[in-house]
C-alpha cells in the first residue's frame, strides 16, 4: 500500500518591512547640516473635534509642541502651511469634488488658523496652500533653498495626506526627509502606520522625535 506524502509546510508570509528590504528599500538619507521643520496643517479646521476635518491630534501636537522648542533653542527655521480657499472654492478645483468638507476651509475663518497650542511666532513663515504638498503651486522649495535647507522634518497631518505628498515632493527637490513619528497623526490607524511604513521605505527617515530632537541639538548652528 502506497504511503501519503505529507503536504509541504507552508511558508510563513513575509512581513512588509523584510520584503522592502529584500527589494533594496528602505536605506537611510541621513541628517544633513541645516534642518528646517515644516509643520503641515495642524490647523483648526484639523485638530478641533467640532470640524468635519478634524483628527484626534493631542498627543501629536505636544510632540511637535517639543520639537518646535529645539529648533527654536536652535535658530533654524520654522515654518507652517495652512489649506484656505476662496469663498466661492474655485482655488479647490477637483479636489473638494472628492472631499466636499474641504469647504469648511475659507480664508479668514478660524478654522484655517494654526492651533494655538503650537505657539507659533510672528516671525515664522505660514504657507497658505490650496492641495495636498506643502510644495505644491507654494515658494517653499524657493525658500528653503535659499536659507541653505538640507534637511527638511516634516511634521502634521494627515500622515496618508498632506505629509506623504510633502515627503514625497520634499525629496524631489533634494532634500534630505526627516519624518518624526511621533509628530504626525491621521484619522484612522490604517492609513497612518501603512503610510509611515511606505515613506521610511522610499522618500524619507521615519525616526522617533526623542532621536530627531537629539540630532538638531548636534546639528551646527550657521
Amino acid at each position: 500500500m502506497a504511503q501519503s506524502r505529507r503536504a509541504p509546510a507552508a511558508k510563513p508570509p513575509i512581513s512588509t518591512l523584510d520584503l522592502y528590504r529584500s527589494r533594496g528599500l528602505g536605506s537611510r538619507v541621513g541628517f544633513g547640516l541645516r534642518p528646517a521643520v515644516v509643520v503641515v496643517d495642524f490647523i483648526v479646521g484639523f485638530t478641533d473635534p467640532t470640524s468635519p476635518l478634524a483628527g484626534a491630534f493631542s498627543r501629536e501636537l505636544k510632540a511637535t509642541k517639543s520639537l518646535l522648542n529645539a529648533m527654536r533653542r536652535r535658530g533654524f527655521p520654522v515654518f507652517f502651511t495652512t489649506t484656505a480657499y476662496d469663498k466661492a472654492m474655485t482655488e479647490a478645483g477637483i479636489f473638494v469634488r472628492k472631499v466636499p468638507s474641504l469647504s469648511v476651509l475659507q480664508r479668514g475663518s478660524r478654522l484655517v488658523e494654526i492651533d494655538p497650542s503650537l505657539g507659533r511666532r510672528r516671525t515664522e513663515v505660514v504657507i497658505e496652500k490650496q492641495y495636498a504638498s506643502a510644495f505644491f503651486g507654494t515658494p517653499l522649495a524657493s525658500t528653503l533653498h535659499a536659507q541653505g535647507v538640507d534637511t527638511l522634518i516634516v511634521t502634521g497631518c494627515t500622515t496618508s495626506g498632506c505629509v506623504r505628498a510633502t515627503a514625497v515632493d520634499g525629496l524631489q527637490h533634494g532634500l534630505r526627509v526627516i519624518v518624526p513619528r511621533e509628530c504626525v497623526g491621521d484619522r484612522a490607524p490604517g492609513p497612518h502606520e501603512a503610510n509611515l511604513i511606505d515613506i521610511d521605505g522610499k522618500y524619507g527617515d521615519v525616526m522617533s522625535v526623542k532621536d530627531v530632537i537629539g540630532l538638531v541639538g548636534r546639528s551646527p548652528v550657521q
